[in-house]
This record gives C-alpha cells, structure tokens and sequence, in this order.
C-alpha cells in the first residue's frame, strides 16, 4: 500500500471515529447510510463514549446499475465527507472550506509518514527537533487545514517540514507600538538579548532615532502575506521599517505561530501571528492577550513561588515575559471588524525551557506520548514496566494540575502542546512544564483568598468561570484530548489506566479535605460530562469572517471512565 493510501485510509477512520463520538452521524451496528451510499466498518467503543474504527475494515456500498449492491474498500476521506455533507446538513462553502482542509492535512500526513524516523531515534533529538514528527491534534480530524499557506509554504514553515528560519525584525513607531514585560525586564533588554550586541548595532545604524520605535520580530510568511500589502502606507512613511533577518535560526512548534530558538535555546521563544486558519481560528494573536501576557506572568510567579506544592513537585512555569502590540491605526477603532484583520502584528516573547532542566534531565512535548511507538520505547529506556511509567506520568501530570484548579481558582488548558514532561535521570516523567498562560488561563468566577488580587481587577483579562466549567478545560484537553488516545495504545488494560488515573484524583481528595466544596464542584468522578464538539465546531461556524472567536457550544453528555473504575493507589506519595 502506497503512503498516500496509507495515511487516507487513516484519516478516513479518524473522520469517522471522530464524527461519530461527536454524534454528528449515528450509525447502526457499524453501518452509516448517507442516501445513495452507505459505508460499514469494524469499530470498537473506548472511554467517554469514543470510537476506533479500524481503517482496514471501511467499505462502501452503492447500488449497481443491476439492483444489486456494489461493496469495495474505502480509503478516500474526502469522498466520505461530501457524500455525508447532506446527512449533516452542510452548506456548500462548508463543504468545500473543510474539503480543503482535509486534503491539506492528508498531504501533510504523507509527507510526515515518507520522512518517518524510528521511535529510538526520535528520543535522540532535542525537544525543538522532535515537535516536526508529531502527528497533530488527536481529536480534530483536520488538524493541518492552515488556510492560507501555498504548497510551497507548508515546505517551508510547518512544523513537518523541519527546516530551520530566521526571524525579520522591525521597527514600529511608538504610539504605533507598545511593549510591555515583566519588571525585571527592559525593551532595551530584551531586544539586546535576543539579537547580540553586533545586530543590534547594525539594525540601530538605519535608523536616525531607533529610540522612537519599538523594535520586534515578525514571521518572514507574515511579512510577504501580510505586512507589504496590509500595511503598505505604514512602510511607505516609515511608520514601520524592515531592518533584517535576525541571527538565529528556528524551529516552529506544534503551535506553527511559536517558534524555538535552535541556535541559542538559552534565548527566548517567540509567538507570532499568522493570517492562517488552522485548527478552528486564526492564528493572530489579540491585542488584549499580547498587552496582558507579562502582566498575566508576573502575578502567577509570584503564586509560584510561594507555593509549597509547586516547589516541591518542580513544577516549572514558562513564563510569557515580553511583548509588543501593533494596533492598525484605522482596523482597531472600526466596529465590526473580522478578528482576522485586527491581529496581524505583534509578538510574545516566553521563556525557554532548556536552562530549567536539572543534570540528567530530558524534556519532550506532551504530545510526543501518542506518536506512534514513541510512548513503548520511552517505557523500555525506563527500564520498567508500563503501569509503573504510566503511575508516574500521570502523578506527574495531575498533581500540579489538580492543585493549580482546586488551590487557586485557576486552570490552564492543558493538551499535549501546553505541556511538557521533564524525564528524571532514570527516564521516568518526574516534573511538568506549563506554558501557552495569557491566551488559556481561566480563573474561577468565586473569590479564593490563595491567589490574592486578580491582576485584571479594572480591565477584565481572565475569564472568570463556575468551577464545573474549569474542570472542562482538564476534561477536554487532558482527559479526552491526551490520555484517552493514550489509553487506546493498549500499554495496559482500560481500567488500570483509569484506575490509576482514579487513584490519583482520589488521593487528592483525601489529601486536601479544605477543599472539599471545590472538588465537589469540578466533580471529576461524575457520571457524565459535557460534549463540546471540536469537529462540529468549525462545521457549525462554517468558514464566515467573524469578528470574534465565538465559544463552542454543547452537545448533550458523554460517560465518564473515571465515575466507576475501582482506583488504583498511587506508588509515589504525594
């Protein structure tokens, strides 16, 4: 089988399985008609009411010309997705708007699969190489659409493509721009620190005041897609002037809009925007969260450390420390405007991680653990067994967790790109790293003492939400989005992993009995929680131009795995 009908074959049962949790098709006993045409699979039902539809087992059935049926094998996702677009009652941009979306994914599925290296390989590399061999989102189906970028551009700057890319830098007009950072840091700090004392010399060199901008980095696809034709007047005044590429070179993450640096790691991570549309939004980022992200780390530092339980878990916190915010002078006052067009410019500067691991330590994505094989092989360099790995993946991961929401009144969102797990010298997941803060924290709409005055109290950053709507951020993100695909690998049976999962919430509980009313309002054990259909949601916006990123809505209830396994003890004390 060809690497194209391979990874078809795999999209197509993804489609399904996807679609079918999300209750957007119904089928019965393993068959789903869609008018003129049905399709039938093999499939098992997994935890929270997930399928696994096995891609050597779909065929399609149409009438022949005779009367009788014709049946052959299905490889083709996107001939599935049009002949179900009726069932689903899609119009005709949407069809075609996720149509290309698909087909961009499926191409970048093949490229990944003909450059596939060895798991043993893979965890020779360093953190910023390995993010271009994971596979994407485990939950959205299109999960590389990236509206926007050409062939040659997903060559280029996705993170599949694992070329390294320098940085433009530009000088924006104050008042134009603002940078904002934490209070330990300088503009002038930053921007020496990133670009070394001979750059900075030679960018300074061009202009006849460089203290009357504010300088920052842009991604080289923004500036040819965006910059020279959206801000055209600007450069042409010299509002905004180009001054260069950058020194380094790197890498971008998962994210594709941040990027490591590979040739200093010490040297920030940058997030920048992309007039793309990937993964439900566009990838800008708000002028809001850019102005906030410093202001949002230095009040969550101070929690940090101060706080016994981070301390002792080693949990790091990757701070966002620096920013700088372009307003466009006429899109930013107009009402109405698409959200697409008001976050063009800008960047976000984060710390690194590299200078927070210990002797012997090693760091990789969260998402590493749902590659295919790299899961087994991280568990053999441990030199353990697979419960006891995963024992201590999951105390790792759900001990800080835990005590940010229930402690604090605050939850991240924790899917496999915001989170990294740090390996002890012995391979065993030992601490956890928390990153993506000003666009994901959420804190609870009840007042708790622990986490003081909210930073925001006169111009509402946070998003204040009842506790059992905190808890969804560790439900979708973590639960559904992480652990439920891990528990499909089948490193151990379905009910020791929940158990173990179980056990960790349960030992929580009965450590921290002050927090009593809390976690009976997060309810992790429940019997059920709410769907939110990440699928259903780009179907259901369709591909409008919105001025907002609307919430995504609900779609009734799914079984929780966690409400009646027996739980299993932790073996690290908390």
């Amino acid at each position: 089988m060809s690497e194209w009908s391979r990874c078809s074959s795999e999209l197509l049962a993804k489609l399904i399985s996807q679609f079918c949790k999300e209750n957007l098709l119904q089928p019965v006993d393993n068959r789903l008609d869609l008018g003129g045409v049905s399709y039938i699979f093999e499939a098992t039902r997994g935890a929270f009411g997930s399928w696994r539809v096995a891609a050597d087992s779909i065929r399609r059935t149409t009438a022949g010309i005779l009367g009788n049926d014709e049946s052959e094998v299905a490889t083709d996702p996107i001939q599935f997705f049009v002949e179900a677009a009726g069932v689903l009652g899609l119009d005709g941009s949407t069809v075609a708007g996720y149509v290309a979306e698909l087909t961009s994914t499926l191409a970048a599925d093949v490229r990944m699969a003909s450059t596939a290296v060895a798991p043993a390989e893979l965890l020779e590399l360093h953190h910023s190489r390995l993010e271009g061999h994971l596979t994407g989102h485990p939950l959205l189906v299109a999960n590389k659409g990236r509206l926007g970028f050409s062939a040659s551009d997903s060559l280029r700057y996705t993170p599949e493509a694992r070329t390294p890319l320098r940085l433009v830098w530009l000088a924006v007009r104050r008042g134009l721009a603002e940078f904002r950072g934490t209070p330990d840091l300088s503009e002038h700090s930053v921007v020496g620190r990133e670009l070394g004392p001979s750059v900075l010399e030679t960018f300074r060199a061009q202009l006849v005041d460089p203290d009357s901008y504010v300088w920052l980095p842009c991604h080289p696809w923004q500036l040819d897609h965006v910059l020279r034709t959206q801000w055209a007047r600007e450069l042409a005044t010299g509002e905004i002037v180009v001054l260069g590429e950058g020194p380094d070179e790197y890498l971008p993450t998962q994210s594709i809009r941040t990027m490591v640096n590979i040739a200093n790691p010490a040297r920030y991570q940058v997030k920048l925007p992309l007039k793309i549309l990937n993964t439900s939004v566009y990838r800008g980022i708000p002028e809001h969260c850019t102005l906030a992200a410093p202001m949002i780390t230095q009040w969550l530092r101070g929690l940090w450390s101060r706080d016994e339980v981070f301390i002792r878990l080693g949990t790091e916190l990757l701070g966002e420390v620096a920013s700088v915010a372009v307003r466009h002078p006429q899109l930013s006052t107009a009402p109405g405007i698409p959200y697409q067009w008001t976050e063009t410019l800008g960047c976000i500067w984060r710390d690194p991680i590299d200078p927070r691991l210990r002797p012997g330590e090693s760091v990789w994505p969260l998402a590493a653990v749902l590659h295919p094989g790299l899961a087994l092989e991280l568990i053999t360099r441990a030199g353990t067994d697979p419960q006891t790995w995963l024992s201590h993946l999951l105390a790792t991961l759900l001990r800080p967790l835990l005590h940010l929401m229930h402690h604090y009144g605050i939850t991240v969102n924790p899917h496999g790109e915001n989170l990294a797990i740090i390996t002890n010298p012995n391979s065993l997941p030992a601490r956890l790293v928390i990153k993506d803060l000003v666009d994901d924290i959420n804190i609870s709409t009840t007042p708790v003492d622990a986490r003081g005055p909210e930073p925001d109290s006169h111009h509402r950053v946070l998003p204040r939400k009842p506790w059992h709507i905190l808890r969804q951020y560790l439900v979708d993100a973590l639960l559904l989005g992480v652990l439920n695909p891990l528990s499909d690998l089948n490193l151990i049976p379905e009910d020791t992993f929940w158990g173990l999962a179980r056990g960790e919430i349960d030992l929580y509980t009965t450590t921290h009995p002050e927090y009593a009313d809390r976690l009976e309002a997060t309810a992790l054990t429940a019997e059920t929680f709410a769907r939110y259909p990440l699928n259903a949601y780009r179907l259901t916006l369709g591909y409008k131009d919105l001025d907002t990123r609307p919430p995504i809505p609900t779609t009734g209830r799914i079984p929780n795995p966690l409400s009646k396994v027996l739980p299993i003890p932790p073996e690290r004390p908390w």
